[in-house]
């Protein structure tokens, strides 16, 4: 009964490498958004030239240009969140990555050490890809009536508050270690 338990736990623990699907799956994703976002970029250039062949055109390029230029970063603001998400798995779950580790040239913020660590670090991407949203939104937005006004109001008050709580909770992390 022994040998059958073992053979069990190792099939258990062996099934963790499956996470690598999840791994490699995230990593495209992002890699379709980096190509997405400066597809967007790339649009703009094009009509750059054109935008100064009239006022009205200049005017519609300058809307376009805005909503291209958000959307792009939010494209590669989930892009970065699919990128930390698939290399966390990949460290809690299979293997940590010496390279990444060893790594004196860049920030270890792809390094991930617990699931808390993730967790936080995610968090605070997508509050990031949920303000510039909230810009996105903002900036379509026609303002006709003062309550609109006020919901802004209320909307930037709100962001600036959660920017706040996690510039709080990033000083409280760094204290820790």
């Amino acid at each position: 009964m022994n040998k059958i338990e073992q053979i069990f736990e190792r099939i258990l623990w062996e099934s963790r490498l499956m996470v690598v699907l999840a791994v490699i799956a995230s990593i495209f994703a992002s890699l379709t958004l980096v190509v997405m976002g400066t597809y967007d970029i790339i649009l703009i250039f094009q009509e750059l030239f054109h935008a100064f062949s009239d006022k009205e055109v200049y005017e519609q390029f300058h809307k376009d240009a805005i909503t291209h230029i958000i959307s792009a970063i939010d494209a590669y603001l989930i892009a970065t969140v699919l990128l930390i998400f698939g290399i966390g798995l990949y460290e809690l779950f299979v293997s940590k990555i010496d390279y990444a580790e060893k790594e004196t040239k860049s920030s270890k913020i792809l390094v991930v050490h617990s699931l808390d660590q993730l967790k936080d670090k995610l968090a605070k991407v997508i509050v990031m890809v949920l303000i510039v949203t909230f810009f996105k939104h903002a900036v379509k937005y026609s303002y006709e009536e003062v309550l609109n006004l006020l919901y802004l109001g209320i909307g930037i008050f709100l962001i600036a508050f959660a920017i706040f709580l996690l510039s709080k909770s990033h000083k409280e992390s760094k204290e820790e270690h």
